[in-house]
């Protein structure tokens, strides 16, 4: 029996002992909180009358409950270990020393008792370093009481699946390209790779990066920069656990379908899920008061595919718009406020006098906010001078004639008197609840707003994660590092811009973040097979990336006179089943050409072929296996086995972006499919063409 499974079978045996150790722990508390339940009942009307035994009682019973929720915490990630509790194993010799110590590596530490020494590290330990940054030969890693010195002797690698070994081997190398090929070349998941046993040596650098309060990381497409990024953040929980926990880090994912492909991660890896948004959501619901409704970020970028990009926009998200906003300001306060004498109960101030607190005392605080401490500052010197408290309904009265002298209040308004300064179309004078802002004045809005009032920032984040970070403005940007003060990880591809031509906001970034950021290039990719990786290449025209050497099929190109034939041929050469792939996508360029394309395969596929086939809009939550029908611009951060690119206009200025971004969202096979009637179906099930278009446009053929 070899080396890795014998200690197999005793790392198992150990691991079960303590589930099962936890199991009747667990059990036993329950029995404690039900007792602690029963007794408070039997005994509540007679506890003390200031409450002491209530108060003790309390408390004891929320530390059983912690205490439960510890140990079924601890049972669970003990049964993810149960199915592979090791990846790696580094024999280690230590300098002055002679004999190896032999460190195995998983996803967690585990010992045989609490405080023990572990039989498995954590990927996340010092030592595991070894397995990650060495090979054989003389090595080093940084532990608490100083740097280790020695010699690696021999390293291994294993896998283990559902608790038994598939194979292991000594490796020369820190990861086996073999190893690499087979499991980030394997069947697409309809989640995110965990890359934990794949671990390359600068990958391990960054996810081990403590030292820069702002990591921009600027990754090819497969590069593997998103999983680099959540290990980073498993790796710094890990190792901070006394200021940092699941609720300070916040990820802003571009939409809740890839929020939903990336959520085991950290749960995989020993933590618990953290909270995710898209920042275009939090934008609108900063701006409720300001406006009823906002257009979505994906009609914006429908229309600038159809329409072209509005100059206007462009100037709204530069900085020559947040230099206008400071101009503005500066001569705003002149138009903003009409300076009134006040008096309350004999004690008065001057117009004069409030002037020269608003703008001298006060000059500090934002516009909006400046009254009321203008306000806050007279009511104090009323209650001091005549030894009085005011009342919250009288101070309500005082508040609403201070804040009574502004023109006005409304960051609508104001925004429209900017825009008309600028010489630019100003928006509909709408009540707020009829008021629509359409994608342009979104950040434009709430950066004036920021601007005006007082808003808190998230000191609750102390680690921000931007995900697609080329897909940013300037001008977000500028709002997200007034929001956030913590630590970041940006993580982007420039030539998977979202826009007419690609955007590298590593230019300007540092202007805004100061020096405190650390750029790095990521140039391997590893999700393509080289055919698909040229193929990409030849369509963005970037040099200087290296691939892994993992062969396929070529990339099928081919034309189609009719829609109905371009998509029969789609089913064709689909490969969805037990022994195939798991995941293939049909990727177009508009949401109207993904609609008519799910409608139609629907219609063709009868739901005979044994997979499923899903849509997914920007309303979608969940990735699911079978074939996905979606946009491109839906697609991204996704990977599939097959990818069929449907159309697109060649004389679109996406069309670029388009082909790349589908291209690299492929594992093994491409497809590229042009129709001569790029979107126009030639389908017949019950309905001739105007028929089905006339059901399309109205919405009732996706309710069928």
């Amino acid at each position: 029996m070899s080396r890795g499974t014998e200690f197999l079978k005793l790392v198992t045996r150990r691991l079960q002992d303590r589930i099962d150790e936890l199991g009747g722990k667990i059990e036993e508390t329950q029995r404690d909180i039900e007792g602690m339940h029963e007794y408070y009942w039997d005994n509540y009307t007679e506890m003390d009358q200031y409450g002491y035994e209530d108060f003790d009682n309390q408390q004891a019973l929320l530390t059983q409950v912690n205490a439960k929720q510890e140990s079924q915490k601890l049972r669970r990630k003990m049964l993810r270990m149960l199915d592979a509790p090791f990846f790696g194993s580094v024999d280690f010799v230590y300098s002055g020393e002679e004999e190896a110590e032999v460190f195995y590596i998983g996803i967690g530490n585990f010992a045989e008792k609490a405080g023990g020494v572990p039989l498995i590290y954590d990927w996340r330990a010092p030592v595991s370093g070894l397995f990650y940054d060495f090979d054989k030969g003389p090595a080093s890693y940084e532990a608490p009481g100083g740097v280790m010195e020695g010699e690696i002797r021999s390293k291994w690698q294993y896998k283990i699946r559902d608790g038994r070994m598939v194979y292991e081997f000594e490796s020369d190398t820190k990861i086996d390209d073999d190893i690499l090929k087979q499991e980030l070349g394997a069947s697409g998941d309809i989640q995110l790779k965990n890359i934990v046993r794949t671990i390359q040596k600068e990958q391990n650098a960054i996810i081990r990066n403590t030292k820069d309060r702002i990591l921009a990381i600027q990754g090819a497409a497969g590069s593997g920069k998103t999983s680099i990024a959540l290990h980073r953040v498993a790796y710094l929980l890990y190792h901070d656990r006394k200021h940092l926990n699941s609720s300070n880090i916040l990820i802003l994912s571009p939409n809740s379908v890839f929020s939903d492909y990336i959520s085991h991660i950290l749960p995989e890896l020993g933590e618990e899920n953290i909270r995710e948004m898209s920042f275009d959501l939090f934008a609108y619901r900063k701006l409720r008061d300001v406006a009823a409704d906002c257009e979505d970020r994906y009609h914006h970028i429908e229309a600038q595919m159809r329409y072209g990009t509005s100059p206007n926009y462009q100037w709204k998200q530069s900085p020559s718009y947040v230099r206008a906003v400071e101009g503005f300001l500066m001569e705003l306060e002149d138009r903003l406020v009409d300076f009134r004498d006040i008096e309350y109960k004999g004690f008065s101030k001057k117009a004069q006098e409030l002037l020269v607190l608003f703008y001298y005392k006060f000059y500090e605080i934002p516009l909006l906010s400046r009254m009321e401490a203008v306000m806050e500052y007279f009511v104090d010197e009323y209650e001091t001078l005549r030894g009085r408290t005011i009342s919250e309904e009288e101070r309500e009265l005082i508040r609403e004639r201070f804040l009574g002298m502004y023109v006005t209040t409304d960051v609508y308004e104001i925004y429209n008197w900017l825009l008309e300064e600028q010489g630019l179309p100003q928006l509909t004078s709408l009540p707020l609840e009829q008021r629509y802002l359409e994608y342009e004045d979104v950040y434009p809005m709430l950066y004036l707003k920021y601007r005006l009032k007082n808003s808190r920032g998230r000191k609750e984040i102390r680690h921000l994660v931007i995900d697609e970070m080329q897909d940013y403005s300037y001008l977000q940007y500028v709002i997200l590092e007034r929001m956030f003060s913590c630590n970041m990880t940006l993580l982007g591809d420039r030539a998977q811009t979202v826009a007419k031509e690609q955007q590298d906001v590593l230019r300007f970034l540092p202007k805004i973040f100061g020096h405190q950021m650390r750029r790095i290039e990521m140039k391997k990719s590893y999700r393509n097979t080289v055919e698909i990786a040229e193929y990409a290449k030849s369509i963005s025209g970037i040099t200087g990336i290296e691939y892994l050497q993992r062969h396929g099929r070529p990339v099928i190109e081919k034309g189609f006179v009719s829609w109905e034939e371009l998509l029969r041929e789609v089913l064709s050469q689909v490969k969805l089943g037990p022994e195939e792939y798991e995941t293939a996508a049909v990727l177009t360029m508009t949401e109207r050409e993904a609609k008519a394309c799910y409608e139609m395969l629907r219609a063709l596929h009868k739901d005979d072929h044994g997979y499923r086939i899903s849509y997914i809009d920007r309303d979608s939550t969940s990735f699911k296996k079978g074939l996905t029908v979606t946009t491109f611009y839906q697609a991204k951060g996704l990977e599939f086995d097959q990818v069929f690119i449907e159309g697109g206009s060649k004389s679109n200025p996406f069309f670029r972006q388009f082909r790349y971004i589908c291209a690299t969202r492929a594992l093994h096979e491409l497809f590229v499919y042009e129709c001569q009637d790029p979107w126009k179906p030639k389908l017949r099930y019950n309905l001739n063409d105007k028929d089905f278009f006339k059901m399309y446009n109205n919405g009732t053929l996706m309710q069928r």
